[in-house]
């Protein structure tokens, strides 16, 4: 197993640990890279907002509470692969080294209403800033609707702190 750092339709959880934007492992170039010789998994954790598909997938690969939190060969690669697509962040993802499948882009893309939270987006998604240069492309991605995030236009889990409700009119 090998740690990188460098430098360049469950709910969501409202456990998520008070002030972890403020950590420094949460900036916004910082990616962690775990490895073995059958896959690799990357996580940024810029994109990360606690929704727990991870831990809650797969125990024994993810935990939040161990160091490093993810340790790849304590699961296959197919069992690895499935559960980070399962991301709705795009914070995780995985590269097979092993000649297996490797992580498939959505023929279409879909937004997601989260109730209190943010849109979830699968697809082929590029993402522009205003000055019109190209801010991430991705496959999945959670994009902010409280107005609080501080990773604009993502989101980074303020719906939670500011207290966001989403209402709906009737059906």
């Amino acid at each position: 197993m090998t740690e990188r750092s460098s430098r360049s339709a469950h709910e969501e959880p409202d456990d998520a640990p008070e002030g972890f934007r403020e950590q420094p492992r949460y900036a916004p170039a910082v990616e962690r890279m775990y490895a073995n010789d059958r896959i690799e998994v990357t996580w940024e954790p810029a994109f990360c907002i606690h929704v727990a598909e991870c831990l809650r997938g797969l125990p024994a690969v993810f935990d939040s509470q161990r160091r490093p939190w993810i340790v790849v060969d304590n699961g296959s690669p197919d069992e690895i692969g499935e559960v980070i697509e399962r991301c709705p962040t795009g914070a995780l993802h995985f590269h097979r080294q092993d000649g297996g499948p490797q992580e498939p882009v959505p023929e279409e893309t879909t937004v997601q209403e989260r109730p209190n939270g943010p849109l979830f987006v699968r697809g082929k998604i590029r993402i522009f800033g205003q000055d019109r240069k190209l801010l991430r492309e991705d496959t999945r991605v959670a994009l902010c609707r409280c107005g609080a995030s501080q990773n604009k236009p993502f989101c980074d889990g303020s719906h939670r702190r500011v207290g966001f409700r989403t209402t709906r009119g009737p059906t």
